[in-house]
């Protein structure tokens, strides 16, 4: 498991910033591996989910805890987009974020990025992918800015 472990956080290192391996994944984690490839698809800690590795593009996709767990070792704005009040409770329901409500970004967001959606307090509501650059989302007043995948209050 040692290797695999090296592996993952190597990932992580990549796709989101050095130390983000570590932050994400602690000794004893656990991965699920695919039946048909044996190559590593899902990453539980404590029985856990806390990312899945997309097949096609060898990245990850973060859950809440995921995130949550980034985010304690960067502080803001890195890897978040935060929204308006009068957009949280839709976000935290899954729904997709538009650039109207985006209060600040994180300049170093570009298209397909994985991102966390925080709250005015600064709390994770959802998680999603970028459809729009950080820098886009907090000029542009239409169209929408994260494709919510999971948001707080969405079961199932």
């Amino acid at each position: 498991m040692k290797g695999i472990l090296l592996k993952l956080r190597s990932i992580a290192d990549y796709q989101f910033a050095p130390g983000a391996g570590e932050a994400l994944f602690p000794e004893g984690v656990e991965a699920k591996f695919s039946k048909r490839t044996g190559r590593p698809r899902h990453i539980y800690f404590k029985g856990e989910l806390l990312a899945s590795l997309r097949p096609n593009t060898g990245t990850f996709t973060l859950t809440l805890e995921g995130f949550r767990r980034l985010l304690e070792k960067f502080p803001p704005p890195r890897f978040r987009v935060k929204v308006g009040s009068e957009a949280e409770e839709a976000v935290s329901r899954g729904l997709t974020v538009f650039a109207k409500h985006v209060l600040e970004a994180d300049p170093d967001i570009r298209p397909g990025d994985e991102v966390a959606v925080v709250g005015g307090d600064g709390r994770v509501i959802a998680v999603g992918k970028a459809v729009l650059s950080g820098f886009e989302m907090e000029r542009f007043k239409a169209g929408a800015a994260v494709k919510v995948r999971r948001g707080v209050e969405r079961k199932g």
